[in-house]
């Protein structure tokens, strides 16, 4: 088959899996794993490359925190910290969105975002059901949270750790130059948050009091179902979580760290694992392994790599490449991984290198690419796993119901980074 034919194929075939997870009259993950097969059975993503473009790193990541946090979960251990949350919030909604919010953030600035939405999503949803009040703004809140605070640092998201691999960044320096731009953003989007959802955030009076009540009432010690288990899941999750801080000096990779607490988990408390594993996010893993092959697909056919150079064809300077970067890489983040993005944009910006100061350029595209993921309702994996735990708990949120906000709440964060980043290294 032609080159031109199988580009061609590949694009037809992302467009339309893609238009079919809009329309969301076929369920996602039966839409990316029909697109994948296409492309497969075609050729275009030749069989022996599937595993290139899997990222297992990112599935097996996945499944392995699926399970710690699954078996945790029959102890109590996510009801007893939620109910202590709740508590200390006082039964005042904006004060958990705030909390929650800032925790999520900043943990997912030194831990993997799926990691980190899938420790705080179960409580979040526990919180919610206590108060009596809509979960949608507070999934949201979490949703965003996550995508900012790994734009902070180094390794917060994969295309910083890529990005900084390349043009030789220290944690100090990004942690300098995206640090104070997420700090910003993530209170912008909370505040946007609050306009969109503010009917949501305001209870009356009387209901506060009975949520007062109720809180009272309860006793995070009493939520605790098994207090063996408890404490070691408690002992496993905070053993993860340390090596997760440390795996890149020990050269262990995150979803080795991940799959070892798993299985220590699971040997240590004795629970049956059929009765763990069914609970996985199946649906999610799946998605996840469609996209990837599709997204591969782009990959194979040169056409992300085209669009690239073909956006980047247009600038002469760095004020130029400053907003062309950025928006191109933010928006391209809102349809497709980002990891194949900005592997495709690091050796077009080193050639830049020849013509302008790139320095500022390293920023931009870490700026578009990880709050891109902000856009659409698969931007990022942790969208994806929030909205999946949440279905799973009977809280729907459509793709477009997604995309109403988490488009908006892209445009204007990455607006107010661009014109920090504007600021500070083209002048007012």
């Amino acid at each position: 088959m032609e080159q031109a034919v199988m580009t061609g194929i590949a694009v037809v075939v992302f467009l339309v899996t893609y238009a079919m997870i809009i329309s969301e009259r076929v369920h996602r993950t039966v839409a990316a794993l029909f697109g994948a097969a296409l492309v497969l059975l075609l050729g275009i993503v030749p069989w022996e490359a599937v595993s290139e473009h899997l990222d297992l790193g990112t599935l097996l990541l996945l499944i392995g925190m699926m399970i710690i946090v699954n078996t945790a979960k029959e102890s109590g251990l996510f009801e007893f910290i939620a109910i202590k949350t709740a508590k200390f919030a006082r039964g005042n909604p904006m004060k958990v969105l705030l909390l929650f919010s800032v925790v999520t953030a900043v943990i997912s600035s030194v831990l993997d975002n799926v990691t980190t939405v899938l420790l705080l999503t179960p409580m979040l949803l526990y919180i919610t059901r206590l108060m009596d009040i809509n979960p949608v703004p507070f999934l949201l809140a979490e949703v965003f949270a996550s995508n900012i605070g790994g734009t902070a640092t180094l390794i917060g998201d994969p295309p910083n750790i890529m990005i900084g691999s390349a043009a030789g960044l220290s944690f100090n320096e990004f942690l300098l130059n995206m640090g104070p731009i997420a700090l910003v953003d993530l209170f912008v989007s909370l505040g946007m948050i609050y306009l969109f959802y503010r009917g949501a955030m305001r209870i009356s009076d009387s209901k506060r009091e009975k949520i007062l009540s109720t809180l009272e009432e309860l006793s995070g010690e009493d939520a605790i179902r098994d207090y063996s288990l408890f404490r070691k899941s408690v002992i496993v999750i905070v053993g993860v979580i340390l090596l997760f801080f440390v795996h890149d000096r020990l050269d262990i990779p995150p979803a080795v760290v991940a799959l070892v607490g798993a299985s220590v988990l699971l040997l240590w408390s004795g629970m049956d694992p059929e009765s763990i594993l069914e609970k996985i996010e199946w649906t999610a893993i799946f998605f996840f392994m469609g996209l990837f092959i599709l997204v591969g697909a782009l990959v194979e056919t040169g056409v992300i790599d085209g669009i690239a150079r073909w956006i980047t064809g247009y600038i002469s300077n760095t004020w130029e490449a400053l907003v062309i970067i950025t928006w191109f890489s933010a928006i391209a983040s809102a349809v497709v991984d980002n990891i194949p993005l900005t592997a495709a944009m690091i050796p077009l910006i080193k050639a830049m290198g020849s013509t302008m100061d790139v320095y500022p350029l390293w920023w931009a595209l870490s700026l578009g690419a990880c709050l891109g993921g902000n856009g659409t309702a698969i931007g990022a994996s942790a969208n994806v796993v929030v909205l999946g735990i949440a279905a799973r708990e009977g809280v729907r949120i459509t793709f477009m119901d997604f995309l109403k906000v988490g488009l908006v709440i892209m445009l204007v964060t990455v607006t107010v980074g661009l014109g920090l980043l504007w600021i500070r290294y083209i002048g007012v």
